[in-house]
């Protein structure tokens, strides 16, 4: 293509809101201040958003009164774990909901702080703004450092019968206390934590790269790609790393601050018919796919490009070919899968999900290139 692809963001005289939790606490061994902030709020009755492994840890969270565990958050949570999660807290009444673990758990505790009581259903609050109100203070917590999710205001669920995502978005799900320890993450195996930090760093890459990129945003967009470019490797090699653990939770977060005001753009869209479609966990589709993205619009952001890969410790490349040989070789040194055939996605569903990302206009229209059904299906094929 010629240079008429070449994206032109938004400068600093473009309107942006910044919407952060009101209360962040970073650092190892704070976990325990979401029990004391429910003991200065006077919470009697909470209900923690868990998966299995983190609600047998509940107690690290040291909370008061009578608390109620959900302890079947799935990975890429649909709507039948939605309606199991709103039973529990229907008859719990929480006062305080906490969100315990990866992005899954999290987005799940924003509607459970939300939808209970409310006369509302996931399908009246499907889209931006149309949540009415909420119902209890929210806490999140994460155990991973991938999707940035207790900054955000953003939840996602499958639908099963058309296999897509519906999102919510809502200042309402804003978290009001979020508490980010990187010593919950200790335990992360390593392809997971290889998966969910490139989850991380796609966040701060589809920001940097976005059409609605901002300089508010660059800042923490370009952080968070050096630190995860420091971080991760040696994360990856040693899991009690705790310094390595710590800069991508700081990495997660800065994520989590560019999705709210810029989000993601094509590399989430092209990924998430794998998940919804073939049960490939969140990060390890982004970690396949972000190469060829970044690739693809290499031609469109080529300083940003360069600059992306400079702050991964690489080589500042522009060449869409060279862009892709570069990403794709830090990916697989991290032990992250990179083909689709090695996932158990089948080939002749590769048109499918072509479509299906196609349609995910919300993401594709923030992309930096016009990205075509064709254009993803030959990422796939790529990546096959």
């Amino acid at each position: 293509m010629t240079e008429s692809i070449h994206a032109t963001p938004p400068d600093m005289f473009t309107p942006i809101e910044l919407v952060r939790p009101p209360r962040v606490l970073f650092g190892g061994g704070l976990v325990a201040s979401v029990g004391a902030w429910a003991r200065e709020n006077g919470i009697a009755r909470t209900l923690v958003v868990a998966d299995a492994f983190n609600a047998a840890r509940v107690g690290l969270l040291d909370l008061p009164g009578a608390v109620t565990v959900f302890d079947r958050v799935r990975p890429e949570p649909d709507t039948a774990n939605l309606d199991d999660l709103l039973a529990v807290a229907e008859a719990a009444e929480p006062q305080f909901v906490v969100g315990f673990g990866g992005g899954s758990a999290m987005d799940l505790a924003k509607l459970a702080a939300v939808l209970p009581g409310s006369g509302q259903t996931l399908a009246d609050v499907a889209g931006a703004e149309r949540v009415r109100a909420k119902r209890a203070a929210l806490a999140q917590v994460p155990t991973t450092a991938g999707t940035g999710s207790e900054a955000g205001t953003r939840a996602l669920v499958t639908d099963p019968a058309t296999a897509s995502k519906i999102a919510v978005q809502s200042l309402r799900m804003l978290a009001d206390l979020a508490v980010v320890d990187p010593d919950l993450t200790m335990t992360v195996p390593r392809a997971v934590t290889a998966a969910t930090g490139v989850d991380a760093l796609a966040h701060c890459v589809e920001a940097y790269t976005n059409r609605k990129a901002h300089p508010a945003i660059d800042l923490y967009a370009l952080a968070g790609i050096r630190l995860i470019g420091r971080w991760l490797p040696r994360a990856v090699a040693d899991g009690s790393d705790r310094e390595a653990r710590a800069g991508l939770a700081l990495a997660s977060l800065y994520g989590g601050f560019c999705l709210g005001p810029v989000n993601t753009a094509a590399g989430h869209a092209v990924a998430y018919p794998l998940g919804t479609r073939h049960h490939v966990p969140h990060g390890a589709a982004n970690a396949l796919v972000f190469p060829h993205v970044l690739a693809f619009n290499a031609p469109a952001v080529p300083e940003k490009t360069a600059g992306v890969l400079a702050a991964l410790g690489l080589k500042p490349v522009r060449e869409p070919a060279a862009v892709l040989q570069a990403a794709h070789g830090w990916c697989l040194a991290l032990g992250c899968t990179m083909s689709l055939s090695d996932l158990g996605v089948p080939e002749d569903d590769l048109p499918r999900m072509a479509e299906e990302a196609h349609a995910i206009r919300r993401l594709l229209d923030n992309n930096p290139r016009p990205v075509g059904r064709d254009d993803i299906l030959a990422m796939y094929r790529a990546a096959y």
